[in-house]
């Protein structure tokens, strides 16, 4: 029987971290390196994840690299994962983080459930859930040429449950349709690929509550109310989760969706 130690071993593995400059790709990477492996991160945002790998290659010296890849973009998307994963030489874990979470002034977005638009509802779409499909397509046949393929996959409570909109009262906050349903529609994904790339590709999803992240107190406050644990998520939470779900810790776990909510859901 292998010892934890050895189970949790990601040394020499090679990984893609899609959405690897934003906060949870970000903690996604810290997990990864901190047991062993090699990370590429590829997001829109190619300064920010430049600036990342440069400050994650101090510590752990020529082990992350960043691409540029605008999932909005379908073959652009492609190209770059095949390059991304030729330049590996292989992949052994794929995780996807990226999400389309709108911002205020994006028409159509933000606004009450009968002024939201097509457009936008479109991009969230395809940055939440079309991406990660193409990623599953293209990094298919490098996952289940190692042997021991894992993807990874970041859904949401809003994938499971309906939002409580009372908590949106007087706050500058929303929470559109696209966001949950993207988010649904990933587990169904997650369950989909577990059953085709068995047994050679292990996929699973995490599904975390809200992460504070410098939301108005009233809001923060209200979300703690409606939490049996009393608070909301941080990203150490979903890294240990990665950790997990990215080694043999979970290596007879695939088809999961692994709820780290504070509780929000049992109620």
């Amino acid at each position: 029987m292998r010892k934890l130690n050895e189970l949790m071993n990601l040394s020499q593995k090679k990984s893609l971290i899609i959405g690897g400059a934003g906060y949870v790709g970000q903690a996604a990477a810290q997990a990864l390196l901190e047991l062993g492996a090699h990370v590429t991160l590829l997001d829109r945002d190619i300064e920010a994840a430049k600036t990342r790998a440069n400050q994650l290659n101090q510590e752990y010296p020529n082990c992350v690299e960043a691409y540029e890849c605008d999932l909005l973009d379908e073959q652009s998307t492609r190209q770059v994962l095949k390059d991304a994963i030729s330049n590996l030489g292989g992949l052994d874990i794929l995780i996807h983080t990226a999400a389309f979470i709108g911002l205020s002034q994006i028409e159509g977005w933000n606004v009450p459930f009968a002024k939201q638009q097509v457009p936008v509802w479109d991009d969230a779409l395809r940055v939440n859930l079309t991406s990660a499909f193409i990623a599953a397509q293209e990094a298919q046949e490098a996952l289940q040429a190692s042997g021991n393929g894992r993807i990874v996959l970041m859904g949401s409570i809003y994938g499971m449950v309906g939002p409580d909109m009372s908590l949106y009262d007087n706050t500058p906050l929303g929470n559109p349709l696209a966001y949950g349903t993207s988010k649904g529609g990933l587990i169904q994904l997650m369950r989909y690929l577990a059953s085709l790339f068995a047994p050679s590709i292990r996929v699973n999803l995490i599904s975390p509550g809200g992460i504070e992240r410098g939301q108005p107190d009233v809001f923060i406050e209200r979300y703690k109310q409606r939490t049996p644990l009393n608070r909301m998520a941080i990203e150490e939470d979903v890294k240990g989760a990665i950790a997990y779900l990215a080694s043999d810790l979970s290596a007879y776990v695939t088809g999961h969706n692994l709820v780290i909510d504070g509780g929000w859901t049992v109620w």
